[in-house]
């Protein structure tokens, strides 16, 4: 009977959490969803997308933050959770009916068992397609609409045969400014590549056409120089007359294609976020394999290559040291000094540029295996560890939350979301920390990418002792701490008052004086 009492109540403790979970995690899920938009608000504004459009770029996007949804929410619906219980009292008398803390956490371990194996499968399985869908959708987005993806200080190349190099722009009336163009239409066909078009300006602005087949480029104050070979004006070979034409207002029609055709999903495959756990793996293994043929080759080539000067007869040969036995190794000093002081120069002099070469060489080395072979394996080697961390930060997070609300005893939204902002901030700057660490490569990977959960878990198994030995931290309500804040400034302001009246007295003793 008794055993029947407990699943049942384990049961409604089990449908009670499921539920605050499920509000939870999509509130938080929506309120991330519309802080990230806001950096992608500018690629989406004036481009025409349909509805389906849309709705894709909102899943894919829900989707790409559930990772960080879920620990949150988990956290959140834990504090409620257990803060009602205790708030109504039901922690209390599940207590006194011999129902340790332990037991009463049972059915919400075997919830977030489930939710942690979820939460893998979730990382490895669906979220390398859903960020591959992603990717493609968001640069199919950039790609339709040219004006907003030209970049800063380089060359854009997005229109065939037109390159444009901007220096500056306005995000706010989309003008461009200190514009060049070239246009290579003259080329195209199997045109010759001297009949190149090149026209600058000070403003101008990218429109799309009625059809929505090509671009208006609106040019103010410019120059077009335009070669004029192949024409009837030229006069000889030699000559290659050219013209040139200053504007006030000109006016460039460019074809292009302004519907959303989206890119090859080939072109973003190879990332390390589109990657399962199988694949990354495979991936790093090949990346450490280069990573090492590359520093062996190196070493074999500088090593073998130290060489000693010694003096035979007349000349200098350069003798490998590997060739020299070790228990003739004592003969160096011998040999140099048994050269002039110039000799003895020279051949230090010698060494020393021969080791500054290897230096720089091995230097060039070191930034070619970082930025080729080092920096992607740790990126990919970042990713297979985050495929683990997020089902170990769901259950840590649940071993803070649950006892916190147990100790604290306030339900509802109030106090709960104060407390999961502020234990996610931290979470979020520590996590972020050591990602950047490893990275960089300045900590190993394992540690950067466990840093959070091992700074939070100690949190978690001390929040739980607490909770278990029934330690309890009253919350003051609202108009109790309205009460103690006023008394506090009250008493400030009286002694200051007194302090004042004190002052005068002595100031108006003197003035007597």
């Amino acid at each position: 009977m008794f055993k029947m009492q407990i699943k049942r109540l384990h049961t409604f403790l089990l449908k009670d959490y499921l539920l605050s979970f499920l509000a939870t995690f999509f509130v938080c899920l929506f309120i991330l969803l519309m802080q990230s938009l806001w950096r992608y608000i500018d690629e989406m504004v004036g481009k025409g997308l349909d509805l389906i459009v849309m709705a894709q770029f909102f899943y894919y996007a829900a989707l790409t933050l559930v990772p960080m949804a879920l620990p949150l929410s988990i956290l959140l619906s834990s504090l409620m959770s257990f803060g009602g219980l205790g708030e109504r009292l039901e922690l209390i008398a599940m207590k006194a009916a011999g129902i340790s803390l332990f037991r009463i956490m049972k059915p919400y371990l075997g919830g977030i068992g489930i939710l942690s194996i979820g939460s893998f499968y979730f990382s490895n399985v669906v979220m390398p397609d859903v960020q591959l869908k992603w990717t493609v959708l968001l640069r199919s987005i950039r790609h339709k609409s040219p004006d907003v993806s030209i970049p800063v200080g380089s060359f854009y190349t997005g229109i065939d045969n037109y390159s444009i190099y901007v220096r500056s722009k306005n995000h706010d009336s989309r003008m461009l400014y200190d514009m060049m163009i070239y246009d290579f239409t003259g080329t195209a066909g199997g045109g010759s590549s001297d009949n190149i078009r090149i026209v600058t300006a000070d403003s101008g602005m990218l429109v799309s056409t009625a059809d929505k087949k090509g671009f208006i480029l609106k040019l103010h104050n410019g120059e077009m120089f335009e070669n004029m070979k192949g024409s009837a004006v030229q006069v000889s070979k030699k000559s290659i007359p050219f013209r040139r034409e200053i504007f006030v207002y000109r006016e460039l029609i460019m074809d292009y294609d302004n519907n959303l055709n989206m890119v090859s999903e080939e072109s973003v495959a190879g990332k390390q976020t589109t990657k399962n756990l199988g694949q990354l793996t495979l991936t790093i293994d090949s990346l450490q394999k280069e990573s090492d043929s590359l520093a062996n080759a190196y070493s074999y080539k500088y090593v073998n290559t130290l060489f000693f000067d010694r003096k035979i007869d007349s000349g200098y040969v350069k003798v490998n040291l590997d060739t020299i036995p070790l228990e003739k190794a004592k003969s160096y000093e011998a040999i140099i000094n048994r050269r002039s002081l110039m000799q003895q120069k020279e051949s230090f002099d010698r060494a020393i540029n021969d080791m500054q070469v290897v230096r720089n060489e091995l230097d060039y080395l070191g930034e070619r295996k970082y930025s080729s072979v080092d920096k992607p394996m740790w990126k990919h080697d970042i990713e297979r560890h985050r495929k683990f961390t997020l089902s170990f930060a769901c259950i840590i997070f649940f071993f803070i939350g649950a006892p916190l609300g147990a100790i604290i005893r306030k339900g509802g939204f109030g106090l709960p979301v104060v407390i999961s902002i502020l234990l996610f901030i931290i979470y979020y700057i520590v996590d972020n920390t050591g990602f950047k660490m490893a990275r960089n490569g300045s900590w190993p990977v394992w540690v950067g990418t466990w840093f959070s959960s091992i700074m939070l878990f100690p949190l978690g198994l001390f929040l739980t002792y607490k909770a278990a030995i029934d330690a309890t931290f009253n919350m003051p309500t609202a108009k109790v701490l309205g009460k103690k804040i006023s008394k506090f400034f009250k008493n400030l302001f009286s002694k200051r008052k007194k302090q004042d009246v004190i002052q005068e007295i002595k100031i108006e003793e003197n003035n007597e004086l």
